[in-house]
């Protein structure tokens, strides 16, 4: 089982190391996460944690949701997860799960999130693909290109790189380094860009590369 917990990103900054080097870090709102729910593996077969974060008011919620949280003492929260952490069985149902007690200075992530919406695009902004010439009368700028068919096999091959829906992707980026724990503020400064908006909600873990 990894370290793992909720957060929120606020936004990218900079900060200096004792050096004086810059460092570009990505600002996130890491905790606190309530416990709604333990699974066991005499109930469930696993062992996990059911969390809830970010404060909501339960007319904000579904009615499984607020079935949920009608069994437990515990603030109505927006989001709800499954985290299988470390040491599940030490926590109880309403205790805070802090981002000091997942975390260091120093400490390696994968970071999860929803990357942001583009729309619908074309092949040169979807895929990197080359486009025609710029000359007056090309008639062929940003088009796709042939469609590699005929009279046989008279159909698009599956997997061809068209025009359509990009982003709003599920995204993991491996191997960031926290620079600063701030448990007070529940802040963790991550260095390098982390996938989503502003406002979007992520899942950082303890990394899975070794070394």
């Amino acid at each position: 089982m990894k370290k793992s917990i909720l957060g929120i990103k606020v936004g990218m900054t900079q900060i200096f190391n004792e050096d004086g080097l810059l460092i570009p870090v990505t600002v996130i709102q890491a905790g606190p996460c309530s416990v709604v729910q333990k699974k066991t593996i005499e109930n469930d077969g696993y062992e996990a944690l059911k969390v809830g974060f970010v404060d909501t008011t339960e007319k904000r919620l579904n009615k499984p949701e607020k079935g949920q949280f009608s069994k437990v003492k515990v603030q109505t929260k927006k989001y709800l997860r499954e985290l299988k952490v470390p040491d599940s069985q030490n926590y109880e149902i309403g205790q805070d799960i802090k981002v000091g007690d997942m975390f260091q200075n120093g400490d390696r992530v994968d970071i999860s999130g929803i990357s942001k919406g583009k729309g619908f695009q074309g092949t040169i902004k979807r895929y990197g693909q080359k486009g025609g010439k710029e000359t007056h009368g090309s008639m062929y700028h940003r088009r796709v290109g042939s469609m590699s068919a005929n009279t046989n096999p008279a159909r698009v091959f599956k997997g061809k790189k068209l025009p359509g829906h990009m982003g709003v992707d599920k995204v993991t980026i491996q191997n960031l380094d926290i620079v600063r724990v701030d448990d007070e503020k529940s802040l963790l400064l991550v260095k390098g860009a982390v996938p989503g908006p502003k406002g979007g909600l992520l899942l950082i873990k303890e990394t899975v590369k070794v070394g």
